[in-house]
């Protein structure tokens, strides 16, 4: 029976994972890899260590799976940036991660400067250090990287799948990504599908160190005799982590929605093919090109278009909960805590630890915790934290329906926070309908595989993979609204005395 490997390259952590053709689980298994935080609002990884956890992990699942391997699937957490020596294969500077805000000045420069619409107009995003490219701007006037002929530049898939296939140009490493990762970066035009000489021009990055970008669903590559996989194996699927995660929800059709309940939270809405007009607190991205063969139709290449909302802090708070303050000893503490008390009886957490992202777009915010008494603790802050995440939920929603003019009939959820059940009961009833959890919770490495799959020919199309979706949970919302919306306006009061907190004085007017 046919085996794919899916890679999964988050923000705290690898995990690779082995599907066979009928869609079961054969083998998993984990590496987290360190954080650094070398200043306030900054957050760095190793390039090196992620390597290393992939390596790792690869070499456990294949231990346990006996089957040849089919193909291998890349799915990574996008917007993350490293650079590293084409010769040596060595990283140039620590990778810098989503989550950072060195360059928010920058980004508040450019938009001054008026180049926010050309930005908007190009790529779907806003001109925010989330992004990819003013961090490459900044690794080369900052970070002491030159980027020359001899220097890639990357998002973490096109690290890996440069290390898969050989680490080195010698070795005959392959630089490419796909357009879901492309079209995080700000330098990449989603109209054409190309990156954008103007917005490469912008940030002063030549498109010679950037990587090749390819369909989400097509041969990359094979793997060179550097890891356990062995040499010849296709590398034939990459996607973002979030379009990966719609991809393995089964969200084909157009108006189809999901939400990843990771370190952050992400909300993407299938929109189809038509590329739609840039939509006021959310983003428009490319959610995949694949084969026209895989959705049963004929040749050529098709390219789906997503609104999506990121929210920067759902899981983050969690860990948060457990490392920084110390009030739970695992993340699982954090439901059954919760839920020991009926409501937060009015203490509200703002988790804006490295911002606001969708719909508010402030890089400035700062977590915020409002409404304590002395009868408050640990159980008070963690029903908070659950109750935020739902809170930041509806947030996206009530923006993505707005802009779309469609209502969702259901939102599909994943991720590790999805399976407690407080945190679906809060999400129904703050948007009024169905949240289904499926059976398989490894969406986001069950996209990376199945495009990989498709491909090879592993699965013939996305009817195939529909058809193995299932749900393990349903939660439908309280008929009464009244509680669920007053909790939302306090959630918005809160918000609002959260915002622009760590802007510069002179900027900050009467906030």
């Amino acid at each position: 029976m046919a085996v794919v490997i899916a890679i999964d390259a988050g923000t705290t952590g690898v995990r690779s994972f082995a599907v066979d053709e009928s869609g079961r689980t054969r083998g998993w298994s984990y590496r987290e890899f360190a954080q650094h935080f070398p200043r306030p609002g900054w957050v760095e990884h190793d390039a090196t260590d992620i390597w290393e956890a992939v390596r790792a992990t690869l070499a456990e699942v294949i231990g346990a799976v006996d089957e040849p391997i089919a193909a291998v699937g890349i799915t990574d957490q996008r917007e993350t940036i490293v650079a590293w020596d084409r010769t040596t294969g060595q990283p140039l500077h620590r990778a810098i991660v989503w989550q950072d805000r060195r360059t928010a000045a920058r980004c508040d420069e450019l938009a001054m400067a008026g180049h926010l619409d050309l930005v908007r107009r190009r790529t779907g995003l806003v001109l925010d250090p989330y992004f990819s490219g003013s961090k490459i701007e900044w690794l080369a006037r900052h970070g002491g990287v030159e980027l020359g002929t001899g220097t890639a530049v990357g998002t973490i898939d096109s690290w890996i799948l440069w290390n898969l296939t050989g680490g080195t140009t010698a070795a005959g490493a392959v630089h490419a990504t796909d357009p879901s990762n492309a079209s995080r970066t700000m330098l990449f035009d989603l109209a054409t599908g190309n990156w954008s000489e103007e917005l490469c021009d912008l940030f002063g990055v030549p498109t010679h160190v950037l990587a090749e970008v390819r369909p989400s669903s097509g041969r990359f590559g094979v793997t060179a005799d550097t890891t356990a996989l062995g040499a010849g194996v296709p590398v034939s699927g990459i996607a973002g982590d979030q379009q990966s995660a719609l991809f393995g929800q089964a969200c084909f059709e157009p108006g189809m929605t999901k939400n990843t309940y990771g370190t952050g939270s992400f909300v993407l809405m299938n929109v189809g093919e038509t590329l739609p007009e840039p939509a006021t607190g959310l983003l428009t991205t490319t959610a995949w090109t694949v084969p026209a063969a895989v959705l049963g139709r004929g040749g050529g290449m098709v390219t789906h278009f997503a609104l999506e909302g990121a929210i920067f802090a759902t899981g983050a708070a969690i860990q948060w909960l457990r490392d920084g303050l110390g009030i739970i000893a695992e993340a699982a503490e954090v439901g059954p805590l919760a839920e020991s008390i009926a409501s937060s009886e009015g203490v509200v957490l703002v988790p804006a630890f490295a911002g606001l992202g969708s719909p508010y777009w402030d890089p400035y915010a700062r977590g915020t915790i409002l409404g304590l008494t002395r009868g408050s603790g640990r159980a008070h802050l963690a029903r908070a934290t659950v109750e935020s995440m739902a809170m930041q939920t509806r947030d996206v929603v009530d923006a993505m329906t707005a802009a779309s003019g469609q209502p969702i009939s259901e939102l599909r959820v994943d991720g590790g926070a999805s399976v407690m059940p407080l945190l679906l009961r809060l999400v129904a009833d703050q948007l009024g309908v169905s949240v289904v959890r499926p059976a398989a919770q490894e969406t986001t490495a069950l996209g990376a595989a199945y495009l990989a799959g498709l491909a090879e020919g592993v699965w013939s199309t996305t009817a195939e993979v529909s058809a193995a979706w299932t749900e393990a949970a349903r939660v439908e919302p309280a008929p009464e609204r009244t509680a669920a919306d007053a909790a939302y306006a306090t959630w918005q009061r809160a918000v609002e005395r959260s915002r622009n907190w760590a802007a510069p004085v002179a900027s900050r007017g009467n906030a």
